[in-house]
C-alpha cells in the first residue's frame, strides 16, 4: 500500500512546479521526474582514493582562482 504526503507550497513554488507537469503527469509524477532518479548517496564510492583526491584538489584550485577573480573585480569597483 503506497502512503500519501501531504505538503505545503508557496504559490509561487506551486506555479513553477504546475509550469513543468505534462498534460497526463501528476504531481507526483513531476516531482519525482524533477528531483531525478538518483540520491546523491548513491554516488558515494564511485570515485577511488586518487580521483577523489584529484577532483578534490581541481575543486580547490577553481575556488581558488574564482577567489582571486572576484578579490579582482572588487578593487576595480573600489577604484584600487
Amino acid at each position: 500500500m503506497q502512503m500519501s504526503k501531504s505538503i505545503r507550497l508557496s504559490d509561487e513554488a506551486y506555479e513553477r512546479l504546475k509550469a513543468h507537469k505534462e498534460e497526463e503527469e501528476t504531481f507526483t509524477d513531476v516531482v519525482l521526474r524533477l528531483a531525478g532518479e538518483h540520491s546523491l548517496l548513491e554516488l558515494a564510492g564511485i570515485l577511488d582514493d586518487e580521483e577523489a583526491a584529484s577532483m578534490k584538489d581541481a575543486i580547490a584550485e577553481r575556488r581558488e582562482r574564482r577567489h582571486s577573480e572576484l578579490e579582482g573585480v572588487a578593487d576595480e569597483m573600489q577604484g584600487v
